[in-house]
């Protein structure tokens, strides 16, 4: 019975191979039919001279007996060893005493599995529960998951964003100074963390355009296109020379003193200081001025172009608007950005669904970027979580996908940013689409139901425990179970999550359309509001019915508080009936 210490044998080991063997299962046990049970995903324990093995069953099979003693043949994965010091049980993952043919094989018993999971420090979050056992808590250690990285897999529809949302409000449980910074693709998480996490996005983010690398502003400038070499190579001469220009702006306390020239200033085209637009298109243009060539001339103009319709582009007011205001404001950003100090929100939630398509892969790579080389200078004296959702689209296995400097960025932090108390979380639903490298670096993976094929496939080659054959298990997995591997668990677990509290439940806007209340008496007024709200998206002034800007804009970096993009907090009842007033 789950929970007794009375244990009666049910088979015998025939067989044992490296970290496998082979069970009989005895005919004439004395257990009821009911709880010998043995299925693939059970725990079972092995009875050896000092030790207790625990093993888990793979696979069980009634072919080919031989013996007539034995009802089936049940192969099981050895995980560890539950050893008894000092009157104290004590589990340790591996196996040093291998059993003998003939040791006995029990069902585990309640208290062994309370040993195999009890939490071994204060450094541990409780996450649900046992499938085997419900009432056997499943802890997960936080310095293991987050020291070594970790991934949360999982096919649309499973509980993976709210499995996301627990881990992290377990997190910042138990570490309540580690700050975390999550990119919410989707603008699921606005309200998952309450007042401990400060939300952005394009209308109180503030991130001026000269922190881009020359890699990322080429991007922005080109909509996400392969950059004209000859353009390029223009910007690459006079952008550190802009930039030498305004630092003798801001150096220059008088008049008529000795000017430098800007080009010994020593700036390259990736040194994150201030510089003004105006000087860089001043620059261009002195250079167009002086050529007599028409068809270069052209160049120089068309790159021109760019620069003034991209900073004229209400959707990049983000980066360009007020950029230089302040001077030098990257200390304001940094600390903005990533809660330095956290002023009781050490938590980010970065809402991308509102920026300008061509432009989220350059403000993720320079997040990403900033976010390491802080963790490098500082020397990692203030640990950052860096939590990225939907990770494929910006580290794709396909090299011709996606943005290059990007997939670096994540792809640094994979490798180095443990170093520098920089930690990586990866949420995807498709990781073989992921870069194989990236994902080989988290050492703890939370899997739930995976269907596709060429998923499995990387997932078996990523998993290094003795329980890889767990992974066959993952087709079938019902909503919020999950397989856990790696560190940060004692063993290879399948569990399911605790339920999240209500406020805490990730809320995309996608259920709107399956409300049929909201759906009947739409008009052209409606229509007409809809489209005022998508209009005013892409202009600079405010938007009639938009309940969102009916509070005042944020001033400064220090008070901006944060207006939903897609507020969260269920269906409002009166959203229509706003949206259908007539058009001022």
């Amino acid at each position: 019975m789950p929970g007794s210490f009375i244990v009666t044998s049910f088979g015998r080991v025939i067989s044992v191979r490296g970290s496998l063997a082979r069970v009989g299962l005895l005919a004439a046990s004395q257990m009821p039919v009911s709880e010998i049970r043995a299925t693939v995903g059970r725990f079972v324990s092995i009875r050896c001279a000092s030790s207790v093995i625990v093993a888990m069953i793979t696979e069980v099979s009634c072919e080919n007996l031989s013996n007539s003693d034995y009802i089936a043949i049940a192969s099981v994965d050895l995980l560890g060893e539950i050893h008894n010091a000092a009157d104290k049980a004590k589990f340790q993952r591996g196996v040093t005493n291998y059993p003998t043919i003939g040791d006995s094989v029990d069902l585990i018993t309640s208290q062994e599995l309370r040993t195999i999971y009890a939490p071994t420090g204060s450094d541990q979050i409780n996450v649900g529960f046992l499938q085997q056992d419900r009432s056997v808590v499943a802890y997960v250690d936080v310095e293991e998951m987050l020291s070594k990285h970790f991934a949360v897999l999982g096919s649309t529809g499973v509980g993976k964003s709210t499995g996301v949302s627990l881990l992290l409000n377990e997190i910042l449980k138990s570490r309540p100074n580690l700050r975390i910074f999550l990119l919410d693709v989707h603008n699921e998480y606005g309200r998952c963390f309450g007042d401990r996490a400060l939300v952005l996005n394009p209308r109180n983010l503030k991130l001026p355009f000269w922190l881009f690398n020359f890699e990322e502003i080429v991007d922005v400038l080109f909509g996400g296109r392969a950059g004209v070499p000859e353009e390029l190579d223009v910007l690459a001469e006079v952008i550190p020379i802009a930039k030498g220009i305004y630092t003798q702006y801001q150096n220059t306390d008088r008049l008529g003193l000795k000017r430098i020239d800007p080009k010994q200033v020593g700036f390259t085209v990736d040194t994150p200081v201030p510089y003004r637009l105006v000087d860089l298109i001043s620059l261009i243009d002195e250079r167009m001025g002086k050529l007599e060539n028409r068809s270069s001339r052209i160049i120089y103009h068309k790159l021109i172009s760019r620069i003034e319709a991209v900073r004229n582009d209400p959707r990049y007011a983000f980066m360009f608007d007020n950029a230089n205001v302040g001077g030098d404001t990257m200390a304001e950003v940094i600390s903005h950005l990533f809660r330095l100090p956290a002023n009781g929100k050490p938590m980010t939630v970065m809402q991308l669904a509102g920026f300008p398509a061509e432009v989220i892969d350059s403000v993720v790579s320079v997040l990403c970027r900033m976010a390491f080389d802080f963790g490098l200078w500082s020397d990692g004296v203030s640990p950052m979580l860096f939590v990225c959702e939907e990770a494929h689209r910006y580290a794709s296995a396909d090299r011709n996908v996606g943005f290059g400097p990007t997939r670096k960025a994540v792809s640094r932090i994979a490798k180095e940013g443990r170093k520098y108390g920089v930690y990586l979380g990866l949420i995807t639903q498709r990781p073989a689409e992921l870069d194989a490298t990236i994902i080989s670096q988290c050492n703890t993976l939370f899997t739930m139901r995976l269907a596709n094929e060429r998923d499995q496939a990387l997932l078996r080659a990523a998993v290094s425990d003795a329980a890889a054959n767990l992974l066959s298990f993952v087709p079938s997995l019902g909503t919020r179970e999950v397989l856990a591997f790696g560190e940060g668990v004692a063993l290879p677990t399948r569990l399911r999550f605790k339920e999240v509290p209500p406020h805490q439940l990730p809320r995309g806007e996608a259920t709107i359309s399956s409300v049929t209340s909201v759906t009947s008496g739409h008009d052209m007024h409606f229509v007409g509001a809809v489209l005022e709200r998508w209009r005013g998206a892409t202009s600079q002034r405010d938007v009639p019915n938009d309940p969102v800007f009916s509070q005042p804009p944020a001033k400064t970096l220090a008070t901006a508080e944060a207006p939903m993009l897609q507020p969260s907090m269920g269906l409002d009842p009166d959203r229509f009936s706003l949206l259908k007033k007539p058009l001022r």
